[in-house]
């Protein structure tokens, strides 16, 4: 708790939450960042650390979000003091968790993405030769979770401080306007509601994972290799999984220990975790025959020659993430429709390259986007035929240019601002994660931080420490990110700038503040 309460962790968080779209959001006290920034660093950490001492979380506002299949989904929206309070638990919470959380999760977590877990997937098949998949849905997860379960395993991870439990204990029972008090699940819409839920999860990687992928044997083996070939003889079973928050997949080596695997999975998340699956749902597929889907792409197994098992992975968009796309796009039209003008071609084009970033890498992308261009061509040709002009490809920006370069499609432009051809994408292989990122370690924080070499770190730091009093604390928080942005030279002679030079500033700032000040 001390930790969490420091003066520099409460300062992270204002800055982190900021950065974040969702504090434009009010809660139940319609209350957003904008009304905290007005306020000096002083009064922002004196607030904060006389929530700790006593805490107790206002009421959650309800917010019912739209899905594609028409359903809505409930997210728990805190106050703007809550979500700063749960963002300086979360700082301190995240480093211990990461180094105890499992390998091969990728949802929710530092420098990991969907592409990571795609990629895991797609190299168990290809290079380890899997093909039977588990497909395992939990009924409603983050509604169903058991809270005394989660505060055992939180204390189980070495988190032991029982202020700060009983202050979770607290956060996961806040109120929800309309429904009551809660007796299970993590609100959706919290910041701390990710962490928690892999918590909870983290227990279902490991026993999967101990079960072969970290088997502990007896006998100390020379290297990976000859463990495996031991572990073949055994009449254990050899399973993987790839997880992203909720959504997760089993890889075995033939059916009938996949077989043994889904009912002991499923026996699993029932007896130990106290969640549903959905019987439905939860099914084992051969990837020879069947495809199964994953994060919006379908999979299946081909044959191949030349490669180590004969066989490689397949991947496309599903219907689903097909239909989505289709919806977006054509929505993004029909509001060019309305108002015909650089800004809404120019979100038109955001909308389509978004969607070809998330699905490059699905290997027959050109073919699923292609499916969806000779539908939405129509729709851009018979809805915009007023506004349209015809245009070439070297009316494109020299970004585009770069990015579409060898693309031959017909081209359509409104007031200079041109239509990127939705099927021009090529399939992107996807690497797999670095388990040697991570913000935690002196490693991994170097393969990350790059870029910022240029800056002196002593320097960084004492600009961090030394803010700048009674200024509020969004002008100290955007001095920070000045100080990066400039690469701590200063903008009118590119002098580096040392704690001599920094301290000067600040001194002849705060005399210049007590003269306008004496002057009033």
């Amino acid at each position: 708790m001390k930790l969490i309460i420091s003066n520099g962790n409460i300062r992270l968080a204002y800055r982190n939450i900021k950065r974040n779209t969702g504090s434009k959001t009010a809660g139940t006290n319609n209350l957003t960042i904008d009304d905290i920034k007005r306020l000096s660093v002083e009064e922002v950490i004196e607030h904060v650390q006389t929530m700790a001492q006593v805490y107790e979380p206002e009421n959650v506002r309800r917010v019912f979000i739209p899905k594609a299949n028409g359903k809505v989904r409930p997210l728990g929206i805190p106050t703007i003091w809550d979500r700063i309070f749960q963002q300086c638990i979360l700082q301190i919470l995240e480093p211990i968790c990461e180094a105890k959380f499992h390998k091969h999760s990728y949802g929710f977590r530092p420098n990991r993405s969907t592409h990571h877990a795609k990629a895991r997937l797609e190299s168990l098949i290809n290079m380890v030769g899997l093909y039977h998949c588990i497909d395992v849905d939990i009924k409603g997860f983050f509604d169903n979770v058991h809270h005394s379960k989660l505060l055992k395993q939180i204390w189980s991870l070495g988190i032991k401080d029982k202020a700060l439990l009983s202050i979770i204990s607290k956060l996961l029972k806040a109120e929800i306007v309309g429904e009551g008090v809660p007796t299970k699940g993590t609100p959706q819409g919290g910041i701390l509601s990710p962490l928690l839920s892999n918590i909870v999860l983290n227990e279902l990687d490991w026993w999967v994972s101990n079960q072969w992928e970290t088997f502990q044997s007896n006998h100390n083996y020379k290297h990976n290799g000859s463990k495996v070939k031991a572990l073949k003889k055994s009449n254990l079973k050899e399973c993987y999984i790839i997880r992203y928050a909720d959504d997760f997949k089993v890889l075995c080596r033939t059916r009938s220990q996949a077989i043994k695997m889904n009912y002991a999975v499923k026996d699993f998340l029932k007896t130990r975790l106290h969640l549903e699956t959905s019987e439905e749902k939860s099914k084992v597929i051969n990837l020879k025959k069947n495809s199964s889907e994953f994060l919006g792409f379908s999979f299946c197994v081909i044959r191949k020659g030349k490669t180590r098992f004969g066989y490689v992975a397949k991947s496309n968009m599903t219907k689903k993430a097909k239909s989505n796309a289709h919806i977006k796009i054509k929505e993004s039209i029909k509001a060019i429709q309305k108002k015909p003008c650089i800004e809404t071609v120019w979100h038109y084009n955001t909308v389509v390259m978004g969607i070809q970033n998330y699905y490059a890498p699905a290997t027959h992308i050109m073919e699923n986007l292609s499916e969806l261009s000779s539908h939405l061509n129509k729709t851009l040709y018979n809805r915009l035929k007023h506004s349209r002009k015809e245009a070439t490809f070297f009316d494109m920006t020299s970004t585009l240019q770069e990015r579409y370069k060898g693309c031959k499609s017909r081209l359509y432009k409104i007031k200079n601002m041109v239509f990127v051809p939705i099927h021009a994408q090529k399939h992107k292989t996807n690497l797999c994660f670095s388990q040697d990122i991570c913000n935690y370690t002196v490693k991994g924080r170097n393969k990350i931080h790059q870029n910022l070499k240029a800056i002196d770190k002593n320097v960084l730091a004492y600009v961090m420490r030394n803010f700048i009093p009674n200024r509020t604390i969004e002008y100290n928080d955007n001095r920070i990110s000045k100080f990066i942005a400039q690469y701590g030279k200063c903008a009118v002679t590119d002098i580096e700038l040392g704690k001599l030079i920094g301290t000067v500033i600040i001194k002849i700032r705060i005399i210049y503040q007590t003269m306008i000040h004496m002057q009033i």
